[in-house]
């Protein structure tokens, strides 16, 4: 925790541990609580009219969660049932905004984590967006395409009610690419009867923006640039670790080589590949085919390039892994806790200076504090990642303009918005006596401007 007051100290360990006793199963919500709370009490110190407004225990808790069953036919004629939800976290800086996720490993915890980082995420952004998250313990991999539109149908046949383009507006995430998306927005359409900007991640023919499959992982390299940049550095023949293969990991290499890094891992749920050699762009455009078009494992990646080497998963999902592999960088871009303790030990063993967060929360709050202790610079995926939900932003604009514009443009507009996400976070833990603490200084801002709205508006 910041140094602060008894009187906030006070305040945060009530709100934790009122969490603590009553959802205590909510592991992945309670962490992300936690590494919030705990680095704005200098805030509520210079802010008092917070802990008299009760901020934190309203921020806390969702305006709405809507959960729900979703019962779908597959192929094959059997008849399924899965869970739907929806969190409604905060709407106080605009209307909710957030993924849909398709993924066994979804849980109301998972979805709470999620919609509770994307206030002060999409905060950053500068842009209107309030916090929200939903998705579905489904998993779209290995099913046709028939029963992945039949699930989306009826998933939206309920979700239609509580969404809007003023009110809510839900963009893909995990297992939502493209033709999911596709088939959610056609049956709002269908039963809405009305064609509007209530999806973002749309097809570029019918509503979608430039570079938003890129946003995510071209937002987390303009990111790393930014923090180099105050440094003196810059990432030219810097060696970085990349996990992931999906989206965010592919356009976070395209965009590196495009500068003139050498990334050298990728990962999937099977394990991970090292190339000694280098990624290069044909070989991206090898694993981008392999992932997107044929679905298939990062494994194959050695078939074609045998000097790389593959090192199956170990099935912990967190730990050294691809981690002890020497480098200059890490680009974490996979799931939530993928570095652990002994994953921080390993990069800073291996020569890591920098560490930038690319999927939703990859590092474990431990790991994390680890890393900056050794004077690792470190960017938390709330700001370094906000660059995907940035550009649905830029969308929605698009959609209200009845426009659209060049990918010239929305790629300057999206630099544009991840310098002010880097300088708001730099200059907060400047003001706030953590210099070059991205972590709190992300946080911090994030929160200054979601609690003054709150307070503002009155008790809702």
């Amino acid at each position: 925790m910041l140094p602060c007051s008894t009187a906030a100290a006070g305040a945060i360990e009530n709100v934790l541990n009122d969490l603590a006793r009553r959802l205590g199963h909510e592991t992945e919500f309670l962490q992300a609580a936690e590494e919030i709370l705990r680095t704005v009490g200098p805030v509520l110190d210079r802010h008092p009219e917070f802990l008299r407004a009760r901020i934190l225990e309203r921020l806390v808790e969702p305006e709405r969660v809507v959960m729900f069953r979703v019962p779908w036919i597959d192929d094959t004629g059997r008849y399924r049932v899965h869970r739907g939800y929806r969190v409604q976290f905060s709407s106080a800086i605009g209307p909710y905004k957030g993924g849909i996720r398709f993924h066994p490993t979804v849980t109301l915890s998972v979805l709470k984590f999620l919609g509770f980082e994307q206030i002060f995420k999409n905060a950053l952004t500068t842009l209107p967006m309030g916090g929200g998250k939903g998705g579905s313990d489904f998993d779209p991999k290995g099913r046709s395409d028939d029963e992945v539109m039949r699930f989306c149908q009826s998933f939206m046949t309920e979700l239609f009610r509580h969404i809007g383009a003023d009110r809510d507006v839900p963009a893909g995430d995990i297992g939502v690419g493209t033709r999911e998306v596709g088939y959610l927005f056609g049956q709002y359409r269908r039963l809405t009867g009305t064609f509007n900007g209530v999806f973002t991640g749309k097809g570029l023919t019918w509503g979608g923006s430039r570079i938003r499959p890129e946003a995510t992982g071209y937002g987390v390299v303009y990111f790393a640039q930014n923090m180099l940049e105050r440094t003196g550095r810059h990432l030219a023949g810097m060696r970085c670790l990349i996990s992931g293969s999906g989206n965010v990991a592919q356009y976070t290499c395209h965009r590196l080589l495009d500068l003139g890094a050498v990334p050298v891992t990728l990962s999937d749920s099977g394990g991970f590949i090292h190339d000694q050699d280098g990624i290069d762009p044909e070989k991206l455009a090898f694993v981008m085919d392999l992932k997107n078009r044929l679905r298939g494992r990062i494994s194959e990646y050695v078939t074609r390039y045998p000097r790389a080497t593959f090192t199956a998963s170990e099935g912990t999902g967190s730990g050294p892994g691809q981690w002890q592999v020497p480098a200059d960088a890490a680009f974490p871009c996979a799931t939530q806790h993928e570095i652990d303790r002994a994953g921080a030990r390993a990069l800073v063993a291996g020569g890591v200076r920098l560490v930038v967060e690319g999927a939703n929360m990859p590092c474990t709050l431990e790991a994390a504090h680890d890393l900056m202790a050794q004077g690792v610079l470190f960017a938390p995926g709330k700001a370094a990642n906000a660059g995907g939900v940035a550009t649905s932003g830029l969308e929605m604009s698009q959609n209200a303009q009845w426009t659209s514009w060049t990918a010239e443009e929305v790629d300057r507009r999206l630099r544009e918005i991840m310098r002010r996400v880097h300088d708001q976070a730099w200059d907060a833990a400047e003001a706030f006596g953590v210099p070059g603490n991205y972590l709190a200084g992300a946080n911090i801002a994030g929160f200054t401007k979601v609690a003054q709205a709150m307070l503002e508006q009155g008790l809702t």
